[in-house]
């Protein structure tokens, strides 16, 4: 594997409108991450994700982009985001943008030249069809629910195809325009100063053809799209092209949101040379989940975290570099995720922390989640901004849930949870705006906020600093980020134990329970690393691990 510039970095994604609010209008701002970049600098970020700030009517939260070439005015100016890249420079920091490219949104110009004129030039821009009275295409159903056709506007015998909401119409990657104007934006942003970019929804550009039905398998008659993606192929002709033209040339960081792959596609994805520099590891966020929906999936237990976490590592060796994530903006918070019920602790926060911080690989850390914020409990269906969650509310109830345990449900896995304010102190709005926030804050930010962490050296904040600190270490920096990944005692109940061997010999251990456990150390103990406990039980050949203590210990 060749070494590249990004290997030994930290990243953080920042959700940028629920982040930090600089001008009291609830919603979060470029200028607000300018005034937050020595926070991040301090906590020892080096790469920072913004999820989309372009211009939007915000149907999937800013995901269905209207202007590719400017910044939504909720969240500043283009001179605004030239100052950030300026201020990040400064820090010796990178930026990287969102990259939407399956789909825009139907207010973006080449939609609406579309709608003017299905046969001409931008109607070729889209996927539309004519339309059959009591027939679809294709019986195929979008992520956030219902058929993937759509009336055309302005022309009811015609029909555009959205995989994801209606008011995001995909784009025709088959048409080499469309891909033209793609390249040519992504290398402005490059040109712009931006180091690089998070690949949205990417796997969803190809699509199979002729469009064909697949088997029903919820009572609305349709079929998931997973259905058709696992047939379609192809789709590295245009990702070969799109590193070729753009990443490559400039020499920036991609890193690619990637579902489906083939262990021996990885090579193409993520080798030397690849389509991306990295690719996120989805295997414990997607864990445990059903075709009939999210009440009806399997919740995800220590065993089952630590079982994915080996395969992914094990899958990919040294063939590429994985990005390793806890939670994003599209997924619950990972300490109400994958801690069990009733066992959220200080503790239990900084073991997740350390067996996933310790993997081999480039940390992502989502905002909020150095502080430990939680899931939000909603207590009505009014509460849910995110249409995603709607969806799945109702699929719940039309299952037969009732209100309580749709909700519960709902509350468990929905993406609102991550977009919550930033709490950054306990004043009122958390300290994130002087005004009325955009979403509901979760109202544990009198106990759980940036304030009250960051002179507190025993808190979830300063782990994380120790975490980053470790990982940048001459002494172990070349172990923790190029050394091997080997499980240990693999099979030991409610423990997850690796070493990460390189110069150094390193062992990671985490006890994933309450309750007190003895691991038999392979060699003697040189020296402790890392532990999120004031002592460690320790002797020549054992270590007695108390509730939910983890440690990195060198061999």
């Amino acid at each position: 594997m060749e070494i590249k510039w990004w290997h030994e970095k930290v990243a953080y994604q920042i959700y940028p409108k629920s982040f930090y609010d600089s001008n009291g209008d609830g919603i979060g701002d470029i200028p607000g991450i300018i005034e937050k970049l020595d926070y991040l600098k301090a906590l020892g970020v080096d790469i920072v994700w913004i999820s989309p700030c372009y211009p939007s009517p915000f149907a999937d939260q800013g995901y269905d982009i209207s202007d590719y070439y400017n910044i939504n005015p909720v969240f500043g100016t283009l001179e605004d985001m030239d100052r950030l890249l300026a201020e990040a420079k400064k820090r010796d920091m990178y930026i990287l943008l969102d990259l939407v490219v399956n789909h825009c949104s139907d207010e973006h110009e080449w939609f609406q030249k579309a709608c003017e004129d299905p046969d001409g030039k931008y109607g070729n821009f889209f996927y539309i069809t004519d339309k059959k009275e009591g027939e679809l295409p294709c019986n195929w159903r979008s992520y956030f629910g219902g058929p993937v056709w759509e009336t055309l506007p302005g022309h009811p015998d015609k029909q555009y195809l959205h995989v994801f909401h209606r008011k995001q119409p995909d784009l025709n990657w088959e048409n080499p325009e469309v891909r033209e104007e793609i390249y040519k934006n992504i290398n402005w942003w490059l040109d712009r100063g931006v180091s690089g970019f998070r690949i949205d929804a990417i796997i969803n550009i190809k699509k199979k053809f002729p469009f064909a039905d697949y088997p029903v398998d919820r009572p609305d008659g349709l079929s998931s799209i997973q259905n058709m993606l696992k047939e379609a192929t192809g789709i590295g002709e245009f990702l070969s092209e799109m590193q070729a033209r753009t990443f490559g040339p400039h020499n920036a960081f991609s890193v690619g949101e990637v579902f489906d792959e083939k262990d021996e596609e990885l090579p193409d994805f993520i080798g030397d040379g690849g389509y991306f520099s990295s690719m996120f590891d989805f295997s414990t966020t997607i864990f445990g989940g059903s075709p009939n929906g999210w009440y009806d999936r399997k919740i995800i237990t220590p065993d089952d975290y630590k079982e994915c976490c080996f395969h992914s590592q094990q899958r990919v060796g040294d063939i590429g570099y994985l990005s390793n994530i806890i939670e994003n903006h599209d997924e619950p918070r990972g300490v109400s995720h994958y801690i069990p019920d009733g066992d959220l602790s200080l503790h239990s926060k900084k073991l997740l922390a350390t067996m996933y911080f310790m993997l081999r690989g480039l940390p992502f850390i989502y905002q909020g989640q150095e502080i430990g914020m939680e899931n939000l409990h909603f207590q009505s269906i009014d509460q849910v901004d995110d249409i995603s969650t709607i969806d799945e509310y109702h699929v719940a109830k039309n299952a037969g849930l009732n209100e309580k345990e749709a909700l519960s449900c709902i509350s468990r896995y929905s993406r609102d949870n991550a977009r919550t304010p930033v709490q950054w102190n306990d004043s009122a709005n958390a300290g994130f705006t002087s005004g009325n926030p955009w979403l509901p804050l979760n109202p544990n930010y009198k106990e759980i906020n940036v304030a009250s962490q960051e002179n507190d050296p025993d808190s979830l904040l300063s782990f994380y600093k120790e975490l980053i600190a470790l990982r940048k270490n001459p002494e172990y920096k070349e172990t923790i980020v190029y050394g091997e990944l080997i499980p240990y005692l693999e099979e030991q109940h409610n423990l997850m134990s690796y070493y990460r061997k390189g110069d150094k010999t390193l062992l990671v251990l985490g006890n994933f329970q309450k309750e007190p456990q003895t691991v038999k150390l392979p060699s003697a103990c040189r020296k402790v690393l890392l532990n999120n406990y004031p002592e460690l039980n320790i002797s020549d050949d054992s270590v007695i691990l108390d509730n939910y203590q983890a440690v990195v210990i060198e061999l």
